[in-house]
């Protein structure tokens, strides 16, 4: 008897060990445990090792506090009738370890597949809503101003569950085939549209500094060339000044040796036609060489000199 009785002593020794240390569950870093009694929610359990009480208390549900992300893809009409498609990335997580937003997150929705169900179509619902208030031609301009007003709208519904958007990324956005051929096209004209600008500009600017160029180089030619018919202008005055002096001078000299002046001019004409020989290079010159054509020029010669002593004697 003692032996039986020793023997249902170890068994019941054993079962309770094995109730205890059924007792002991393990929380994985990055996740809580949420323990309920016969159904109700009773506490929870923080990573690490822990306790609950065997049979009566029961791990409900198991949060994980990580990061979680989902891709979306989905269409929007605009305002002018065009459908968009969006490809998109959503990360979320819970919004704290706290208690009480634990409890939020492990009773509001009856499994994962019902919050993620919610979330998607309370995004997507958001995105439609912003695109129907938009055109076509707005829409891929206007990446970050959806992904703000998305973000805005969605932050209180997810508080009210338990959760935090933490970022939204649209990471494509398409049209219907025949609206991307002619925003295309519309691209591709207002590019021709530029260069042909550009190219205008650049052509003009070119005109204008060739014209600007060429003004000033007739300008400097002009001063130039006026600059130089002043001078020989003034070579020439200065020139038929020296000669009306010499002339004068020799006049004069040849007046007092009581000589004729005539000779004067003889030698003028006979110097005039020794040059006309030696630097005429091959021009032909008619010079009346008659007596009576030597006399007439020797008169307009003389008549010549009687002016220029003339001019001479008013300007003293």
């Amino acid at each position: 008897m003692d032996y039986e009785v020793i023997l249902q002593n170890i068994w019941w020794i054993i079962l309770i060990l094995i109730i205890l240390f059924s007792g002991l569950k393990t929380v994985s870093q990055g996740t809580i445990a949420v323990i309920t009694l016969f159904g109700k929610y009773r506490r929870i359990m923080r990573p690490g090792l822990n306790f609950k009480i065997p049979v009566i208390e029961k791990i409900a549900r198991r949060i994980s506090i990580q990061n979680r992300s989902v891709e979306l893809e989905f269409q929007a009409v605009t305002q002018d009738q065009a459908n968009v498609y969006f490809k998109s990335m959503l990360l979320y997580a819970v919004q704290n370890e706290n208690e009480e937003t634990i409890v939020k997150v492990a009773f509001k929705f009856y499994s994962d597949k019902d919050l993620m169900q919610a979330l998607i179509r309370t995004i997507e619902g958001n995105i439609r809503s912003y695109v129907a208030t938009k055109k076509q031609a707005e829409i891929l301009a206007l990446r970050k101003e959806i992904v703000d007003s998305v973000k805005l709208e969605v932050d209180h519904v997810l508080e009210d569950w338990g959760y935090h958007l933490l970022d939204l990324q649209i990471n494509d956005i398409t049209f219907d085939a025949a609206i991307m051929e002619s925003m295309s096209k519309v691209v591709a004209s207002n590019n021709l549209k530029a260069a042909a600008e550009n190219e205008g500009q650049a052509l003009l600017i070119t005109k204008t500094k060739a014209a600007e160029a060429e003004g000033n180089a007739i300008k400097i030619s002009a001063q130039a060339e006026m600059q130089a018919a002043q001078l020989r202008g003034q070579g020439v005055a200065l020139f038929r000044q020296e000669v009306a002096k010499g002339m004068s001078e020799a006049a004069e000299q040849m007046k007092q040796a009581n000589l004729d002046t005539n000779v004067i001019l003889f030698s003028m004409w006979t110097e005039a036609i020794k040059n006309f020989a030696e630097y005429g290079k091959g021009n032909i010159i008619f010079l009346d060489g008659s007596s009576e054509g030597m006399q007439h020029t020797m008169k307009q010669i003389m008549g010549l000199m009687k002016m220029d002593e003339g001019n001479q004697g008013k300007n003293h």
